[in-house]
């Protein structure tokens, strides 16, 4: 399927919002944090991640809940972390502190987050200005809220999934990539935003992309996205080598 212009929406506005906030943060040197959290009695976790500028990762394969190692070098940008458990429910919450909008100098600050692919999940991310690597396809989501900020995001949802997934992506200003599995089926409406949408591994049916395997698999991916400013290519997982 070859690019797809968009037409003009009134996203512009996240232009001005990402701007909106530059105060000034000296930096110091550099640290890294260590944070493990258990389970606990959860059955289900909910996770929201929130970072305003910056690079993170979030993968799988965490021995606990969670297994976060954060990296950085402006002291007041330490994160917070938070966990509770309601009954069976729980809610992990992980945020770059308020107001911190901009820093003087050699600014590092980097996420790398494990979660437990154990537990049933839905999850909401929401980034400012950096690079975002959500390798989630090894979790056990149900649910997955995106909001994209100025940068590149890499959404890889490829993997064995045993549950429908429902994911709404929300792009910013620049490259957002979704990467989709090919033997389980895949639904994404896709539309708005400035650029373009690529998405030649994909049929289009009724205004929506599916891959080979919708309708016929017993899993279903829909997934929902939103432009920005910018471009964004969905890209399906390598076919298996021919033994």
């Amino acid at each position: 399927m070859s690019a797809k212009k968009l037409h003009l929406p009134a996203a512009l506005g996240v232009l001005f919002a990402l701007s909106a906030c530059n105060i000034d943060h000296p930096t110091g040197p550099l640290r890294t944090d260590v944070k493990d959290v258990k389970l606990g009695d959860a059955k289900s976790v909910h996770v929201e991640i929130k970072m305003g500028t910056g690079e993170i990762k979030v993968g799988g394969g965490a021995t606990n809940l969670l297994d976060a190692q954060f990296t950085y070098n402006v002291p007041e940008w330490k994160p917070q972390v938070d966990y509770s458990v309601s009954g069976t429910e729980g809610r992990l919450s992980i945020r770059q502190p308020e107001g911190t909008g901009g820093s003087s100098g050699n600014v590092q600050y980097n996420w790398d987050l494990r979660l437990s692919g154990g537990v049933p999940m839905s999850m909401d991310v929401q980034m400012g200005a950096g690079r975002a690597e959500l390798t989630l396809g090894k979790l056990s989501l149900t649910d997955l809220d995106v909001k994209m900020g100025a940068g590149e995001t890499v959404v890889d949802l490829t993997g064995d999934w045993k549950h429908d997934l429902t994911a709404q992506i929300k792009g910013g200003v620049g490259k957002a990539t979704v990467r989709l599995p090919r033997d389980v089926g895949v639904r994404v409406s896709a539309a708005g935003g400035i650029g373009a949408i690529n998405a030649r591994d994909f049929k289009k049916e009724h205004g929506v992309y599916v891959n080979d395997a919708y309708g016929k698999s017993p899993v279903t991916l829909h997934v929902d996205v939103k432009g920005g400013v910018g471009e964004i290519n969905l890209e399906l997982a390598e076919a298996p080598p021919v033994v």
